[in-house]
């Protein structure tokens, strides 16, 4: 029983410490990276089980408030190269092991 309760804490507590979002490269500018970061958090807390839909949703909403031509890659064990307009990449980390890779290339 004392196992139980400390393996729940200890899940609650990777929990907390992973739940943070945590920019692992970016060239926007401050007021932009701030939005981005919210928006694909916002969006991979709503859409948890469903990458696509979060995915889209981040797009769509990229498309909107900063002009088209955004991209985004949402998942775990990926790599990537990719060709982005200058201040215009964000790539982080959310909730441990779940990567957001969100560029803009026209």
């Amino acid at each position: 029983m004392a196992e139980t309760a400390e393996s729940k804490k200890d899940e609650a507590d990777y929990k907390r410490l992973h739940s943070f979002p945590l920019i692992r490269h970016t060239d926007m500018p401050e007021e932009m990276r701030v939005e981005t970061m919210e928006l694909c958090v916002t969006a991979c807390e709503k859409f948890a089980t469903n990458n696509e839909s979060a995915a889209k949703m981040i797009k769509e909403s990229m498309d909107k408030k900063f002009g088209s031509s955004w991209h985004v890659v949402i998942g775990e064990g990926f790599g990537f190269e990719i060709t982005h307009e200058v201040k215009n990449l964000l790539y982080m980390f959310f909730g441990g092991s779940l990567a957001v890779c969100v560029w803009k290339c026209s």
